[in-house]
């Protein structure tokens, strides 16, 4: 089973992932419309070697554009504001080359977006890797008699508690920010990926996280022509 995950560098917060039996434009496709869906208007993308990443991601963040007294289809146009860089690996006999290639935007809005994620440093993929490897040491099948085998299914919902509890329940030492006191001492602040997001003010402990309801998505009403009913305008008060 292959295992595409997304994460926020700043915050190191796990985004989501896509889970298939191949690695193919399909699984690599479904994390990208993913994090188009939630990403911010300039965020730096950094892929690995595998060619579908770019073409995916640059598929993903594009809009379409109509043509301007032409009948035709609407243009496809990329996101400016979006940079992808990537870093290719290719192992020889005795040594490791690395390629560092900025495939969308430039060398100058590359650096300030690197500036802004990770403070100092270059173009890598170190932090997503440490997170594969924590999801992999967490999500390795077990003895045959007390784990079922990867499937789909149950992998999907393994990597979902692996991630919430990553991100709500665990302190990540690289997110600790120092507390000054009194006469110079000073202390350190723990932080979660989750509060260094603004997505919560305190670490949750398991109970907390297994208790919390997730609230439904909101009510969207029917398309219909003509003009609605009288229920459905009270629904769309009362739930809209």
């Amino acid at each position: 089973m292959w295992l595409a995950m997304a994460m926020m560098v700043s915050t190191r917060l796990w985004l989501g992932g896509a889970i298939s039996p191949h690695r193919d434009k399909g699984l690599i496709q479904a994390l990208a419309d993913q994090i188009q869906a939630i990403a911010l208007c300039r965020p730096l993308l950094a892929v690995d070697g595998l060619p579908s990443y770019v073409k995916a991601f640059q598929r993903a963040f594009r809009s379409k554009v109509p043509r301007l007294g032409q009948p035709h289809r609407c243009q496809l146009w990329s996101w400016s504001e979006v940079a992808i860089v990537q870093v290719v690996k290719e192992r020889t006999v005795g040594q490791l080359i690395i390629q560092r290639r900025i495939v969308q935007g430039s060398q100058h809005l590359v650096q300030q977006l690197i500036q802004a994620s990770q403070g100092q440093g270059g173009i890598n993929t170190a932090f997503i890797e440490r997170l594969n490897a924590t999801f992999r040491q967490c999500l390795s099948p077990g003895p045959a008699h007390s784990c079922p085998g990867p499937t789909t299914g149950n992998l999907a919902g393994r990597r979902h508690v692996v991630g919430c509890f990553y991100n709500f329940c665990t302190y990540h030492d690289s997110l600790r920010v120092p507390f000054y006191l009194a006469k110079g001492s000073r202390r350190w602040l723990r932080r979660t990926p989750a509060i260094a997001a603004n997505l919560t003010d305190h670490c949750w402990t398991v109970a907390e996280l297994f208790d919390f309801r997730v609230p439904p998505s909101p009510w969207i009403p029917p398309k219909k022509r003509g003009r609605r009913s009288k229920h459905t305008q009270a629904l769309v008060q009362q739930w809209c």
